[in-house]
């Protein structure tokens, strides 16, 4: 064995892997090395998860190799991965919701009371001695499908690091966590790297690379490009590689004239479990940033407005008229649409094609006449818009289950442009996307206010939401703590308000 080999823990050689009508991996190849976090950056459709997929058998390579201490690597399912000390953490989550989350940390591996019966609580201890020992705010007795997306994520978090793991793999394990939850997902790295382990990170996050990565592996359309010290390189480099083109920066819009029409009025809207007189106005033209911490309810004001949560009291009003909304399909008769922030469960149907996902929605309004569908209107339609947001798709035929998470999300955008609502809200809509996908998504809700429409747009990345709204609505544990403009919003005056105790006064 070469010194340089016996330093490497994981090698891929040469791996190639194919879809119907997609060529995901050709000649592709990565070393880990003992004791690195390795950051893997490449743009939506590289072929990041395909390449962890084969790493942790959910997928079997068409042709190369894996080398584990040197030895070839066979991988024939899961949990042949994680015996074999492989553990992933998925972008897209794979929980049990009606489990809680000690049943979910430990599915297959509970502890028994006898040869039948499970021990409830041994398992609750042992979940609750591992959450304390990760600092992570979850309880063990919690039913996971009430849980926020976040708070999921930190299951699969607490999951993954259960096993006695040598290699763990994170496929985008921060995307819905704050800025204080990242710092404690990196401490859990840090604890976690040893002579004889080592760390796999995804992030579409370029700042996250320079925290926690030594070294960052390119990948580009399916094959390996370069591999970069993070020391001696910088951000602007590693972009450049991963799209092949430079990606320009931008300051954020100039703030919406005053004289412009209100849209959306909401006056002190409450709900039974969190939200409390909560109160603000979008305008014509105009991107509504909403900031806050986990748990401020941002979400639950946009799930709110759309009818998905009953409402105890306030009142919505469209263009200065009072409106009772009581489900998502009456809000899109209203020209109110709402992209969740989980586009798997709410968003898509993924065992759909891509034409079937952007058209059916609107098919009564848009694509009908006497009864019939216009199919080929629809699809010219859909065409339209695989086009201008590059969606990476062999066709609208394909099934959107397919397609990666990036590209996932630009066809949930589809589905609503091709609605053409007044009011549209954005949860977390970069969530998962990579830096060029990002900056096409910026362009188009630029685009869309320019034409005159509303925009909300809940985001986790605070530099996001200073860079894209007008003004600014900041939350903490259900109400709104300030509004901000563009002009005087800082990452240090958001984060001010995000932190006020709920009895606080209000800042306006």
């Amino acid at each position: 064995m070469s010194e340089r080999s016996a330093g490497l823990l994981l090698e891929a050689r040469g791996v190639g892997k194919s879809f119907p009508g997609v060529r995901a991996l050709q000649d592709m190849h990565l070393e880990l090395r003992r004791g690195e976090v390795l950051a893997l950056v490449g743009e939506n459709g590289a072929g990041k998860s395909t390449l962890m997929k084969l790493l942790s058998g959910i997928y079997t390579a068409d042709e190369g190799e894996f080398l584990l201490d040197g030895k070839p690597l066979q991988v024939s399912g899961p949990r042949d991965a994680l015996e074999q000390g492989i553990s992933i953490i998925h972008q897209e989550f794979n929980l049990m919701p009606d489990l809680t989350v000690a049943q979910n940390i430990f599915i297959g591996r509970e502890p028994r009371a006898g040869r039948v019966f499970l021990a409830d609580r041994a398992l609750e201890a042992k979940a609750a001695e591992l959450l304390d020992r990760l600092h992570l705010p979850l309880r063990p007795g919690q039913r996971v499908g009430d849980l926020t997306v976040a708070k999921q994520q930190m299951v699969e978090i607490a999951k993954a690091l259960s096993y006695d793991a040598r290699i763990l793999i994170m496929d985008e394990p921060t995307a819905a966590l704050n800025d204080a939850e990242v710092r404690v997902l990196h401490d859990l790295i840090r604890r976690f790297r040893t002579p004889d382990t080592a760390v796999i990170y995804i992030s579409h996050r370029m700042d996250e690379l320079k925290a926690i990565s030594d070294r960052i592996t390119v990948i580009r359309d399916g094959r390996y490009v370069e591999t970069l010290d993070t020391a001696t390189t910088t951000m602007p480099e590693v972009i450049s590689r991963m799209v092949g083109r430079e990606i320009a920066g931008g300051a954020g819009p100039e703030g919406v004239r005053d004289d412009r029409p209100v849209v959306l009025s909401v006056d002190r809207l409450s709900t039974k479990d969190l939200l409390n007189e909560v109160s603000f106005e979008l305008r014509e033209g105009e991107i509504l940033g909403f900031a806050g911490l986990m748990g401020a309810g941002r979400t639950e004001v946009a799930r709110a407005l759309v009818g998905a949560d009953p409402v105890a009291s306030g009142t919505v009003s469209l263009r200065g008229k009072p409106v009772r909304i009581t489900s998502p399909a009456e809000a899109a008769k209203h020209r109110i649409g709402y992209l969740s922030e989980d586009r798997k469960q709410l968003g898509l149907l993924l065992e759909q094609d891509v034409n079937a996902n952007i058209g059916l929605s609107s098919v009564k309004e848009r694509f009908q006449s006497f009864g019939f569908v216009r199919a080929k209107a629809m699809r010219a339609r859909s065409r339209e818009l695989v086009d201008a947001l590059r969606i990476r798709t062999p066709s609208v035929d394909q099934t959107a289950k397919f397609l990666s998470g990036g590209n996932q999300q630009k066809v949930v955008i589809a589905k609503w442009l091709v609605k053409d609502c007044d009011v549209l809200i954005f949860d977390e809509p970069t969530r998962g996307i990579d830096v060029g996908a990002k900056e096409e998504i910026y362009r188009l809700l630029n685009d869309l206010a320019a034409q005159g429409k509303s925009i909300i747009m809940i985001s986790s990345e605070l530099p996001e939401v200073l860079r894209m709204s007008h003004r600014i609505v900041v939350m903490s544990e259900g109400r709104v703590t300030g509004q901000l403009a563009a002009a005087e919003a800082t990452q240090e005056s958001v984060m001010h308000l995000a932190t006020l105790r709920p009895e606080t006064e209000t800042v306006r």
